[in-house]
């Protein structure tokens, strides 16, 4: 039987949540081998991300089955008020999973998803929503210009064919190309090739200009009422960005990404092709800021430490005989192989 009355009943006012929601999927199982420096990396991760966004946010921390270390520092982030929103899932969802939960679930009208091993430069936040408010018909803006698969943003340059100024060179400098990849385990000499053999496709877009006018208007009409009331005009002059988005960090519109869920991954990791193939083939704006405000960590701190490039290089130079049959491209695919084995028996 319930005594007296409920004091809720009482409050007048509710909190609301931020327009932007920023979802960061994080994955650490233990803080050894590969993940040993990957607490470091989130927490360096989180106080890039905060530091000047350029925009207001709420946060939301998706952990897919951490060990107890990391699950009680986001706790601790929570309770300190460092966290808006926390999941912690008893088991590892894979991404696909987690993105089904994150991106349907998270509160605000723009949704900037990254992974948990991203550095964020001033205003990342704010350039990529410039981007997507200004554009017409944007699926994706990726906070960092470099090169992508060029079928997954086909239907871009189609658009921009027609209204935009569309360039095609070598407009990503190198030293910004170079970094990513390298962050990534590639090696300079491997990636000087990459460089000479691709090309980046940048668009110029005034919103006021003529076309550019009645291109957004057209593309306002097939928004909802309540979207296109809450989307303002970004900008009144000339703005550019690059061809090509990533699943590791972007920025959209909730209504749009609940267009493409649910997704269907079945492993830990890979797969996430699925959300650049189903944005393109819907006719969406794969785009990316001209500057790069993000950058791919990975699992060390090495980046911020001037290491990049340089350990790899360094093993090479002084590996032995036995290092070098490892690395015997057959080889190496067996033992790796027997490796995620393991660990998927240890931890899917």
């Amino acid at each position: 039987m319930r005594k007296g009355q409920n004091p809720a009943k009482f409050v007048k006012d509710v909190a609301k949540p931020e327009r932007i929601t920023v979802a960061l999927l994080n994955y650490i199982p233990f803080l050894s081998g590969f993940y040993a420096e990957t607490l470091d990396v989130l927490k360096v991760s989180l106080e890039s991300m905060r530091k000047d966004a350029g925009l207001p946010f709420d946060l939301m921390v998706f952990d897919n089955g951490s060990c107890a270390e990391v699950r009680d520092f986001l706790v601790k982030e929570k309770e300190e008020g460092r966290i808006q929103y926390l999941i912690l899932s008893e088991k590892n969802m894979g991404k696909g999973g987690a993105w089904n939960m994150m991106l349907a679930g998270a509160p605000g009208e723009i949704i900037s998803y990254t992974d948990a091993d991203v550095l964020f430069s001033p205003n990342w936040l704010s350039r990529s929503v410039e981007i997507l408010e200004t554009f017409p018909n944007v699926g994706m803006v990726t906070a960092r210009p470099f090169r992508t698969p060029p079928e997954f943003y086909e239907s871009t340059l189609k658009w921009a064919r027609e209204n935009a100024t569309l360039e095609e060179g070598q407009f990503i400098p190198w030293e910004t190309f170079l970094e990513f990849n390298l962050s990534l385990g590639q090696t300079e000499e491997e990636n000087k090739k990459v460089y000479a053999e691709t090309r980046d496709w940048r668009l110029t877009y005034n919103p006021m200009s003529l076309r550019g006018g009645a291109e957004r208007r057209r593309s306002n009409l097939l928004l909802n009422e309540e979207t296109a009331s809450q989307k303002p005009l970004a900008a009144t002059s000339e703005i550019v960005a690059f061809a090509g988005a990533s699943h590791w960090q972007f920025t959209a519109y909730k209504s749009t990404l609940q267009q493409f869920l649910p997704f269907d991954m079945d492993k830990p990791m890979g797969q996430v092709r699925q959300l650049d193939k189903r944005m393109n083939e819907a006719g969406l704006l794969r785009l990316m800021v001209s500057d790069p405000l993000a950058m791919n960590m990975s699992n060390t701190l090495g980046y911020l430490r001037g290491e990049l490039g340089k350990e790899k290089e360094s093993r090479r130079q002084k590996a032995g005989f036995g290092k070098r049959v490892l690395e015997v491209g057959f080889i190496k695919k067996i033992f790796l192989a027997v490796y995620n084995k393991i660990f998927n028996w240890y931890y899917s």
